[in-house]
């Protein structure tokens, strides 16, 4: 590991733990040559999962962008940003779980309106909202009434009002 303070390539590690759920190791280090101390992050590379798009266009998965769109679902709501990182580590692990090389986005929409189901149900309405490309009230409306019927009728919420 080369220091970011002199670029000398010998270090001694101080300290190491796992953090993020025991999918990475943070390791604490100190340069040999000038003893500035520094952090670095060992993860798990995993093979990449590619999203193929409606109209058959393929590209690489971004945890970035499931995370933008959560956080556009959740705006001015009281959800943390670590809800929305937890749900965003839970959806990838998912995928790289379920899936070997490409998965549907429908699939992924489908996992980010289940965790924001479970999140927040404002959140949830406005994301399957832009989902299903809602063009007028009414399905807003019809949405927030199946909701309502699955709260009473399902209590312990097991499907989604939108199936």
């Amino acid at each position: 590991m080369r220091c970011v303070q002199c670029g000398y390539y010998e270090d001694k590690v101080i300290d190491s733990r796992m953090s993020k759920e025991g999918t990475s190791i943070r390791r604490r280090r100190e340069c040999l040559r000038c003893g500035y101390r520094y952090t670095t992050y060992e993860h798990i590379e995993r093979t990449e999962l590619r999203v193929v798009k409606r109209d058959h266009l393929r590209e690489a998965l971004n945890r970035e962008k499931i995370l933008r769109g959560m956080i556009k679902a959740c705006e001015k709501r009281p959800v943390s940003m670590d809800q929305l990182d937890n749900a965003a580590d839970e959806i990838i692990a998912e995928l790289h779980r379920d899936h070997q090389r490409e998965i549907p986005s429908s699939i992924i929409g489908k996992k980010v309106i289940e965790k924001l189901y479970g999140i927040d149900p404002v959140a949830y309405i406005r994301y399957v909202s832009v989902y299903r490309q809602f063009q007028n009230v009414e399905e807003f409306i019809e949405l927030i009434r199946k909701m309502e019927h699955h709260t009473l009728n399902d209590p312990l919420q097991r499907k989604l009002p939108i199936d």
